[in-house]
C-alpha cells in the first residue's frame, strides 16, 4: 500500500533538507516525498513533509508564516551571515540596553522588501547563488516582498550574543534580518544558532526526529492524514455521487457558497477527496486523491 499523508521532522542540523528528504525516502520505501520550505544546513527545526500522493498537495503548506528562535552574535560578520561561514568582518559592540535593541527590532517589522544573501540556494540564470559565491562570483538579486510580524530579543547567556524570536513571511531570510539589525546597533554580526519553532498551524513540538522515526516498526504510523496539508481552505463534503463525479474528472455543482477559487473536497468520513477550482457556476477537479489507501 502505498505510503500517503503528512509528517512533520525535526530536523537536525550540519544536514541538508534534502539530506532529510533523501533518509525518509529510504525509510519509507517512496520516491514521491517532498518538503515545504528549506532550513539551511546549519538550521534545526520544522520541516513540513509530504509523503507518496500526498507531494502534489505541497504549494497549500508553502505559503506559511513561519516562527523562528535563534542566537546573533554581535561584533563579528561572515560570508553567509550565520556560523557556517568565514568571518568577512569585525567591529565594537557598543553598550546596548534590551529596550534599545527592541526599539531598533520593531523599525523591522512590518511589510518590507529584503534582498537574498549571496549564500542561498535560490538559482539565478540557472545556477544556485552559493555555487557562485563559492567561486566569488557576487551577482545582482532582486529583493523580493516580506512581512515581519513579530521580532523580539534578550540577551543570551554569552557575552554579544542576543537570542531572538522572530515571526515572518514564507521567503524572509532570518540571517539577513539578524545582520540588518545588528548594523542598526552600530555593529556586525551572524547568526550561530536558528530553529524553526512552527509552520503556520504546524508545530516542531508535534515533530518526529530522524531517529524515532528509524525506530518505528510501522512509519507510516507518524503520517498524519493528507487533509492535514490543506487545513487553511475551506472545505466541503461530498456525498457518494459527487466523489464518483469527481474521481472521473467530472465538474461538480455544489449547494454551498464560497468566496474562494480553491476549495478541498472531503467524503463523508471526512478524508480527503482531493482540491476543487472554481469554473463558473461548477467546481473542476484539480487535484483527485487516490480513491483507497491509507491517511487519505
Amino acid at each position: 500500500m502505498t505510503s500517503n499523508g503528512l509528517l512533520l521532522v525535526d530536523k537536525p542540523a550540519g544536514v541538508t533538507s534534502h539530506d532529510v528528504v533523501a533518509r525518509l525516502r529510504q525509510l519509507f520505501h517512496e520516491r514521491r516525498i517532498g518538503h515545504a520550505g528549506t532550513l539551511d544546513p546549519m538550521a534545526t527545526g520544522l520541516l513540513v513533509v509530504a509523503v507518496g500522493p500526498s507531494t502534489r498537495l505541497l504549494r497549500f503548506a508553502q505559503s506559511q508564516t513561519k516562527r523562528y528562535v535563534g542566537t546573533v552574535r554581535l561584533g563579528e560578520a561572515t560570508d553567509s551571515l550565520d556560523a557556517d561561514g568565514v568571518t568577512v568582518a569585525t567591529a565594537p559592540i557598543p553598550e546596548l540596553s534590551g529596550d534599545h535593541v527592541n526599539t531598533l527590532a520593531a523599525t523591522l517589522r512590518g511589510p518590507q522588501r529584503q534582498v537574498p544573501p549571496m549564500v542561498s540556494a535560490l538559482k539565478v540564470r540557472g545556477r544556485r547563488l552559493h555555487a557562485l559565491a563559492r567561486e566569488g562570483i557576487e551577482v545582482e538579486r532582486p529583493s523580493r516582498d516580506i512581512v515581519v510580524e513579530d521580532f523580539s530579543l534578550w540577551p543570551g547567556t554569552r557575552s554579544g550574543d542576543w537570542d531572538f524570536d522572530v515571526t515572518c513571511s514564507v521567503g524572509t531570510y532570518v540571517r539577513v534580518l539578524l545582520s540588518d539589525l545588528a548594523v542598526k546597533m552600530g555593529t556586525v554580526g551572524h547568526l550561530t544558532a536558528l530553529r524553526r519553532v512552527a509552520s503556520g498551524h504546524y508545530l516542531v513540538d508535534d515533530a518526529h526526529t530522524l531517529e524515532e522515526l528509524a525506530g518505528l516498526g510501522d512509519v507510516t504510523l507518524a503520517l498524519a492524514p493528507a487533509k492535514d496539508l490543506v487545513q487553511d481552505l475551506a472545505a466541503c463534503v461530498l456525498g457518494a455521487p459527487d466523489v464518483e463525479r469527481m474521481r472521473t474528472g467530472q465538474r461538480i455543482a455544489l449547494a454551498s457558497e464560497f468566496a474562494e477559487e480553491e476549495i478541498a473536497a472531503l467524503d463523508d468520513q471526512g478524508r480527503l477527496v482531493g482540491v476543487l477550482r472554481r469554473r463558473g457556476e461548477l467546481w473542476k477537479p484539480e487535484i483527485v486523491m487516490a480513491p483507497r489507501g491509507n491517511n487519505q
